[in-house]
């Protein structure tokens, strides 16, 4: 990502991507039958309403040089009417209403959208970019329910570890520094300020307590969700500042009032464009991230133009464009070729599968366990939301 101050700037209005509730049973959840996948795209309605993460869906306001829906309306016809969120909760209940179109949206969001009828399966057959996509992103729990697909898949990239290469020594290696010996670092660690945060700590009971059986950290019966509840009280004690928006936390980290805990990559790029003595790294446990999705509303009045956007968010031009500008991996391979930094796919391991393997993509947490228990229930999006509360206190 080439970091300049505009870029600074749609980077702090991201807010963080929260959660998700409700199990998912049929394609079309417990919000209505299920909308049937179209057969073929027509001509363009003239018009479409997209839901985004500020930084998605850019037309040259906030930089003349960074647009990539004038030559989508130029060559469909659609004219794109945009309206940001903040965080993944303020986009489903706005995706809830029926105005909106298409939604981008994170894997603590998707699930809901689909249990809720919200969205609908997409023929990913109609969508030519869709081949080009990694494999690694294809098919996955966020993205394709009872063997359907929902969606386009977009960015993606991990939550990682940060820390100031001048204040802590040695280099850490484990998420441990932030739990269990975070208290050498008191007042001055970390982390993400969401309930799905949880998952980080359910990721490194997995490989710290085993005989919890974790296997999944978005799949926590009642005692494992307490064993990450109690591990993230005792972080509590050493936590300086949560947080949602990457550029103030990149600020805590330049002033030293922070030292370590999460945060992504472009965090730390922005941080090191500044000056700042930070390193990042993928920790041995691995870590949580996220993998979004372009979905389209169930009640879409708009099919083919929704169809068409799909298919342009996806292609190389616009999905080189959106991943630079955003700060994250593309989803589309041939993007690599087009960025203006020719580094930003090796800065983002954008092909490298072994890398994307060691991350715990966020899932929504569902009574269902996803982890294939069928003699437990586990713990969902609600309970996640409560224990977080009492977390923070």
């Amino acid at each position: 990502m080439a970091l300049n101050k505009k870029s600074s700037r749609v980077v702090g209005a991201l807010a963080a991507a929260v959660l998700a509730l409700t199990a998912c049973g049929t394609s079309g959840g417990s919000g209505g039958a299920a909308t049937a996948a179209m057969t073929a795209i027509g001509p363009g309605e003239g018009q479409i309403s997209i839901l985004g993460w500020p930084g998605y869906v850019e037309d040259g306001s906030n930089d003349p040089k960074v647009d990539w829906v004038t030559d989508f309306e130029q060559q469909t016809g659609c004219k794109v009417n945009f309206k940001p969120f903040g965080t993944s909760d303020e986009a489903v209940t706005l995706m809830r209403t029926g105005q909106y179109d298409v939604i981008s949206a994170s894997g603590d969001a998707s699930l809901r959208l689909v249990a809720g009828g919200d969205v609908q399966p997409v023929n990913m057959s109609l969508l030519s970019n869709y081949a080009d996509v990694y494999p690694f992103l294809k098919d996955k729990a966020w993205n394709t329910v009872d063997g359907k697909n929902y969606g386009m898949p977009h960015g993606w990239g991990a939550n990682l570890l940060m820390y100031r290469t001048d204040l802590v020594q040695p280099a850490p290696t484990s998420w441990s520094s932030v739990f269990d010996d975070a208290s050498a670092h008191a007042g001055k660690v970390t982390a993400y300020d969401s309930p799905i945060y949880i998952a980080d700590a359910a990721m490194y009971l997995m490989a710290h307590k085993p005989e919890l059986n974790i296997k999944n950290p978005y799949a926590l019966d009642t005692t494992q969700l307490a064993a990450a509840v109690d591990l993230l009280k005792a972080q509590r004690k050493n936590i300086g500042e949560y947080w949602s928006d990457v550029v103030k936390s990149v600020q805590s980290f330049t002033s030293g009032s922070t030292v370590i805990g999460t945060t992504w990559q472009v965090g730390a790029n922005i941080a090191q464009a500044e000056g700042t003595q930070v390193e990042t790294l993928l920790p041995s446990e691995g870590a949580t991230g996220w993998s979004d999705t372009w979905m389209i509303g169930s009640k879409t009045k708009n099919p083919n133009c929704s169809y068409l956007w799909l298919n342009h968010i996806a292609s190389p031009a616009a999905n080189a464009a959106v991943a630079e500008y955003f700060g994250e991996s593309p989803s589309n391979p041939k993007a690599c070729d087009l960025t203006a930094d020719k580094a930003h796919c090796t800065t983002y391991h954008s092909g490298d599968a072994a890398y994307a393997e060691k991350i715990w993509y966020w899932t929504t947490p569902v009574e269902k366990c996803i982890d294939g228990r069928t003699d437990a229930k586990c713990t969902d999006y609600s309970a996640w939301t409560k224990a977080w509360t009492e977390i923070k206190g």
